[in-house]
């Protein structure tokens, strides 16, 4: 019987999260380690403590790897690098120019191993010519407010940059080249992870022209010239990508059916909706909960619990100056929908801990949340302002680096 259902909801959230650990998942996938020299690189919020599960299996390695501030762990040879997401900066800039001379210098014999995880699109800093680190900032600032999904943010990201879209395989040809991948990427298809920085890509600078013209995203006319002049990226039929093997080693379903597991085991019926959910987070949440309610209304009195498991990326498209993100916006728009319906708990939560630019990785919503709010819901949601909203009821998820990053978490817990 499950006595304390907002415990219970945390209880399978830390569960998805512990099986996407590096440290527990990564080892299994690596090669032996290869004989000649080998360099170490990576990018993401992950990208530290896949790092420091390398070296755990391999000893001490050369090489460089840009993580998320506050993400850092300790390496015996490879140097970790701090940088800001989700917007870049100098620092992820510098270090990027750093990896890619690191990369200009290897042959034939030598071995890279690439360690990529979501996060990577803004810590793989390289603007193409012509663009400014300022400008690169702006666009992936307008980029993330607009509500426009991950793969087609990812598209214009790469034809401005210098190392995104194979561009960081292509450098280190003609090394050998191992990519060991966590998707947070709805469809796991790993030229949307981290934009590709070691998978070929097929797009044009006239698709990131046309999603940009869709989503209504302002840019500096330096961005349009950029586009104009041509594409970077690298072809998947380049023959600097014969010597590179991608591999995802961690994906969404992994944590939700480890999480759905744990909830069969309590007893639940567990439905899951999927792992690769996208759309705006209040528009998924109105959806989610007028399901909820049909649910509930079905359950006779002692029936099962019913869990309701989904994964994915959603989006928010940023109307006012709150603070919030994607799944703390969704809870907060269900909590409005179920409007205190009894027998219905849910949590939201990124797996990486870090919900939008909020230190907060997302929000548990009950019955009573909206009775221990002293501030309109309606309002909070119209400004963006779910995390303050939480922070007010006493709803917020804080985890801090959680070190992994295999996307949103959600499940609605009904009971009769």
């Amino acid at each position: 019987m499950i006595t304390d259902p907002a415990a219970f909801l945390r209880h399978l959230f830390d569960r998805a999260v512990e099986v996407a650990d590096p440290m527990r998942s990564l080892a299994q996938h690596l090669p032996p380690r290869p004989k000649g020299r080998v360099v170490v690189i990576g990018a993401g919020k992950a990208s530290a403590r896949m790092a420091e599960a390398v070296e755990a299996a391999w000893g001490p390695c050369d090489g460089l790897v840009i993580t998320r501030y506050g993400y850092a762990r300790p390496c015996a040879g490879i140097e970790i690098v701090e940088a800001a997401h989700p917007v870049p900066d100098a620092a992820g800039q510098a270090a990027t120019t750093r990896m890619l001379e690191l990369l200009t210098s290897l042959g034939a014999d030598d071995f890279v191993l690439a360690l990529i995880s979501g996060g990577a699109s803004a810590l793989l800093v390289a603007p193409v010519e012509g663009v400014s680190l300022a400008e690169k900032q702006a666009v992936n600032a307008a980029l993330l407010a607009s509500g426009a999904p991950i793969d087609r943010m990812n598209t214009v990201r790469k034809h401005l940059s210098r190392v995104k879209g194979g561009q960081l395989a292509a450098a280190a040809y003609p090394a050998q080249m191992l990519a060991l991948m966590i998707s947070d990427v709805p469809g796991d298809d790993p030229a949307f992870i981290g934009s590709g920085p070691t998978v070929g890509d097929a797009s044009t600078p006239a698709d990131a022209m046309a999603i940009l013209d869709q989503w209504q995203i302002a840019v500096p006319a330096s961005v349009r010239a950029a586009l104009e002049r041509g594409s970077c990226v690298v072809s998947p039929d380049d023959p600097r990508m014969s010597q590179v093997v991608n591999q995802i080693y961690a994906a969404p379903l992994q944590s939700l059916n480890a999480a759905a597991a744990l909830a069969q085991a309590a007893g639940c019926e567990v439905r899951l909706l999927g792992d690769a959910l996208e759309g705006e987070a209040r528009a998924v949440a109105a959806e989610h909960a007028a399901m909820a309610l049909t649910i509930r209304d079905g359950l006779h009195p002692g029936a099962k619990p019913v869990l309701l498991l989904s994964g994915g990326e959603l989006t928010v498209t940023r109307r006012g100056d709150g603070i919030g993100g994607p799944n703390a916006e969704y809870a907060l728009a269900m909590a409005i929908a179920l409007n205190a319906a009894r027998g219905i708990h849910a949590i939201a939560c990124d797996t990486d801990g870090v919900d939008g630019a909020a230190e907060v990785a997302g929000a548990l919503i009950s019955p009573e949340t909206l009775s221990r709010a002293g501030a309109s819901s309606a309002a909070a949601l119209d400004r963006n302002d779910a995390h303050s909203f939480f922070a007010s009821v006493d709803g917020q998820v804080v985890t801090g680096p959680t070190l992994t990053n295999v996307n949103d978490f959600r499940a609605i817990l009904i009971m009769a």
